[in-house]
């Protein structure tokens, strides 16, 4: 049950933001095989006076805080960030060198999926 935050500058058309929020929908799927139906994404945008990279104030940035159900292999979770720092830049244009992708892995006892159950008590 992947989760994520992506924190963006304010500005962004509709269309971007539809197309950033489907795109790393997808790059998740293809990226750890996650069913598209377990994948949650909430984007929050930042005013640009809020927003400091590398000293510059306002500057375009990504964050993307990706919780993940531990147990996916260093491999698979390389292939996250890159298709989520591709599929960012594809959506919104900002460069690859200004988007960050944290990945927290969450024990299955403290991820709670449909039903109110655990990861864990789901059998996940």
């Amino acid at each position: 049950m992947p989760i994520l935050n992506i924190q963006i500058m304010q500005g962004h058309s509709a269309a971007q933001k539809a197309s950033l929020l489907k795109n790393c929908s997808q790059a998740v799927v293809d990226s750890i095989a996650a069913p598209l139906h377990s994948v949650r994404i909430v984007l929050d945008e930042a005013a640009p006076e809020h927003v400091i990279v590398a000293g510059e104030i306002g500057k375009p940035m990504a964050l993307v805080l990706a919780r993940l159900i531990v147990g996916r292999s260093d491999e698979k979770k390389a292939a996250l960030i890159a298709a989520l720092n591709q599929a960012v830049h594809e959506s919104i244009g900002i460069s690859g060198e200004d988007v960050r992708v944290i990945i927290t892995d969450v024990p299955k006892s403290d991820m709670g999926v449909a039903g109110g159950l655990t990861a864990q008590a789901a059998g996940r």
